[in-house]
């Protein structure tokens, strides 16, 4: 008898030992493991374990920011104004620390998306529609997780062991074996993601999935399937001198060669998602007599394409960045050449940029400011517009921005 609840009390003891172990390292990747526990790290299973996308595609993993306050950040200035100005693909180089860019929008933003999601469904996010989608999502949603938790250490944590995902800034875990790759990065990350894959019939490149929180005057469930020129068949000039390049460019672009690019428009606040039809959209369609300048912005569309490893799909992901025009007047060069593409840029373009609907109260005041900056002696009276040097900045853009310096 007495050996008998020897044998009870050992096994009650050994599974107590199990459920506090299996507690104890919920939470926790097999580089937290250390002391007594360090054999413990060639025991883990690797089922969750992400590949090294740095390795598959080529280019570098980011550099940790160890002291980042995403509620204190701001975004870099992209300012992508160019003069003469033509449609092309203005494409740059992607650099390893701003693939995924967090600022202080984040919640904000997180909240959008998740309400647009609720109330416009497949306008927002459609996937498993089309064949090798779902892999191609897949493998986006471990590249932007790497990625974020390999820049945003403090704010983000992946647990290869369990498949567990924590976001430290929201409060939340998740497993991401259970929850759409997609929706995923709808819930987490304030960046639209488009995948692109190669038709095999065609060669071209369709649109196979997508979550696009940042759409004016489209949705993606008007686009899903359609190749690049039907996509963009709204875009000024796209056909005639995008559309051979940008084919060209989605069937080579290598994986250790992303490449980001931006586009800009005038807005009236801040929209980020408007349809055709909407009172929303209706009244952007007339200009406001009674409009200040400080209510107008300047949204800049950043845009990065690469191509992944294992599906060879191409991500084309883009964040709506806004900044109020008033900006402007601290920034050299910057209200002189906007000014100028106001006067003389194309008029298609100039419509399509929304523009004409602003320019009654944007025109003087950057005419004022430019005035300014020159006689404050910020930029010469003989200066010729034309695309700045630190395009898609400006000079001096880091005295302004200290946390990118």
């Amino acid at each position: 008898m007495a050996t008998s609840t020897v044998d009870q009390l050992e096994l009650v003891a050994a599974v107590v030992v199990i459920v506090f172990l299996s507690a104890a390292f919920a939470g926790y990747s097999k580089s937290h493991l250390t002391g007594p526990y360090q054999w413990l790290k060639g025991q883990v299973s690797g089922k969750n374990k992400l590949p090294d996308y740095s390795k598959l595609t080529g280019f570098p993993a980011p550099k940790p920011i160890h002291h980042f306050d995403v509620d204190i950040a701001k975004p870099r200035p992209y300012r992508p104004i160019r003069w003469e100005y033509h449609q092309t693909m203005s494409l740059k180089k992607l650099e390893p620390d701003w693939w995924i860019e967090l600022e202080s929008t984040y919640r904000e933003r997180i909240v959008q998306r998740k309400k647009l999601y609720a109330e416009h469904g497949q306008r927002v996010l459609v996937a498993d529609e089309l064949p090798r989608s779902q892999e191609a999502s897949r493998e986006c949603m471990e590249m932007v997780i790497q990625y974020i938790c390999q820049r945003y250490p403090n704010q983000f944590h992946y647990d290869d062991w369990t498949g567990v995902f924590s976001n430290n800034i929201l409060g939340i875990m998740v497993n991401i074996n259970t929850v759409h790759p997609l929706v995923f990065l709808l819930e987490h990350i304030p960046e639209d993601f488009v995948i692109m894959q190669e038709d095999p019939d065609t060669g071209l490149y369709v649109l196979r999935a997508a979550v696009t929180c940042s759409a004016l005057g489209w949705n993606i469930g008007q686009m899903i399937g359609r190749p690049l020129h039907q996509i963009h068949g709204r875009v000024p000039d796209y056909k005639e001198k995008m559309a051979f390049s940008m084919d060209r460019f989605f069937s080579k672009v290598p994986c250790d060669k992303p490449i980001q690019r931006g586009s800009w428009r005038l807005e009236v606040g801040e929209p980020l998602f408007v349809q055709t039809g909407s009172e929303e959209w209706n009244l952007r369609q007339r200009p406001d007599p009674d409009l200040s300048p400080s209510n107008v912005y300047l949204r800049v569309d950043w845009q990065t394409l690469r191509r992944m490893p294992k599906s060879r799909a191409v991500i084309f992901n883009f964040k709506a960045l806004f900044t109020p025009i008033t900006d402007f007047r601290r920034e050299p060069y910057i209200p002189k050449l906007v000014l100028k593409v106001l006067l003389e840029g194309k008029e298609s373009i100039m419509e399509f940029k929304g523009t004409r609907r602003v320019e009654h109260k944007v025109i003087p005041a950057l005419r004022e400011w430019a005035k300014e900056q020159e006689e404050a002696g910020l930029v010469p009276e003989d200066w010729e517009e034309r695309t700045l040097d630190e395009d898609p900045f400006y000079p001096g853009w880091k005295d302004h921005y200290p946390m990118h310096a």
